[in-house]
């Protein structure tokens, strides 16, 4: 369904005011949207693998995602890089899965606002990919929060080792 410039502005105007920085408008309704309900906690008993994130240094979504990830049990190591091509084409990212931040994990990439339950599961099943990826920055993924509880309908997407894409999981679930 083609979109009206008007809702094309209006969520463009959503997206650059959440990656505008820590300060945004965004951030602080962030605090008061409850926890992703697609993320799952890893077991006290179970240490989760460091979690590199590469983002650009003013991005303040990804910063939010990043948090996500912590509360979730990730130890994270954040790298701000000012150019993220080099940094996705080495990770095997497709060009057209793209999204603001890569992270590595285990030897998996999780590209954009993957949910830490995904990243959980993906790293309990184990399979022949290279990663996850959700392209773009859907409202309400983790990191993207709207502050009324909104949340458009999103694919994450296995991305095997040949590059094909295969679906690892649809949000909000049924």
């Amino acid at each position: 369904m083609p979109r009206t410039p008007l809702a094309a502005i209006a969520t463009l105007s959503l997206l650059l005011s959440a990656c505008a920085g820590a300060e945004s408008p965004h951030e602080a309704a962030v605090s008061a949207v409850p926890a992703h309900p697609a993320t799952t906690t890893a077991d006290a008993t179970t240490a989760l693998p460091l979690l590199t994130v590469h983002k650009h240094p003013s991005c303040g979504c990804c910063g939010v995602w990043i948090e996500h990830m912590r509360q979730a049990g990730f130890p994270v190591e954040e790298k701000n890089t000012e150019d993220m091509e080099p940094v996705k084409a080495a990770a095997g990212v497709p060009y057209a899965m793209g999204s603001c931040h890569t992270a590595q994990v285990a030897g998996y990439f999780v590209e954009g606002h993957v949910p830490a339950g995904d990243v959980i599961r993906l790293l309990r099943e184990r399979p022949q990919a290279k990663g996850l990826a959700l392209p773009g920055m859907p409202v309400g993924s983790p990191g993207m929060e709207h502050p009324d509880g909104f949340v458009q309908p999103y694919t994450v997407s296995l991305v095997l080792a040949d590059g094909s894409l295969r679906e690892f999981s649809r949000h909000p679930r049924d």
